[in-house]
């Protein structure tokens, strides 16, 4: 079966299922979710349907920031780049189209905000 592009909220889910399932099982990012989010991946899964409804789709469901949350985990680039290695294998194993394409350049730019900030954030000594 050839591969679609992103169009509605299923493929939305698909998505971001297949991922945070990986993201689930990865020796070096796994354990930081899992603790995280341990009694809570479906309020987050919830969360992240509505972020990327809201990017991709243009259907404003998510409303919110997204940083703060994220803050203080202990993550570095190499977390960062291990994320956006699976986001980036899912989007190509599940679609290929305008929005796929949009979909990994708006993780790549949130991967390297996010790691911006927290780094920011560590160096100035914030609590």
């Amino acid at each position: 079966m050839a591969l679609q592009d992103i169009s509605n909220i299923e493929n939305i889910k698909l998505l971001v299922n297949t991922f945070y399932e990986k993201v689930q099982n990865d020796d070096l990012i796994g354990p930081i979710f899992n603790e995280k989010m341990t009694g809570r991946w479906p309020e987050h899964l919830e969360k992240m349907y509505r972020f990327w409804q809201t990017l991709l789709l243009e259907e404003h469901t998510y409303s919110g920031s997204p940083f703060p949350p994220h803050k203080h985990l202990p993550v570095d680039q190499a977390h960062f780049d291990r994320w956006m290695e699976i986001f980036t294998e899912t989007v190509d194993s599940l679609f290929v189209g305008k929005l796929a394409e949009e979909a990994k350049v708006r993780a790549a730019n949130m991967a390297y905000m996010f790691n911006y900030k927290i780094e920011y954030f560590r160096n100035q000594g914030n609590q």
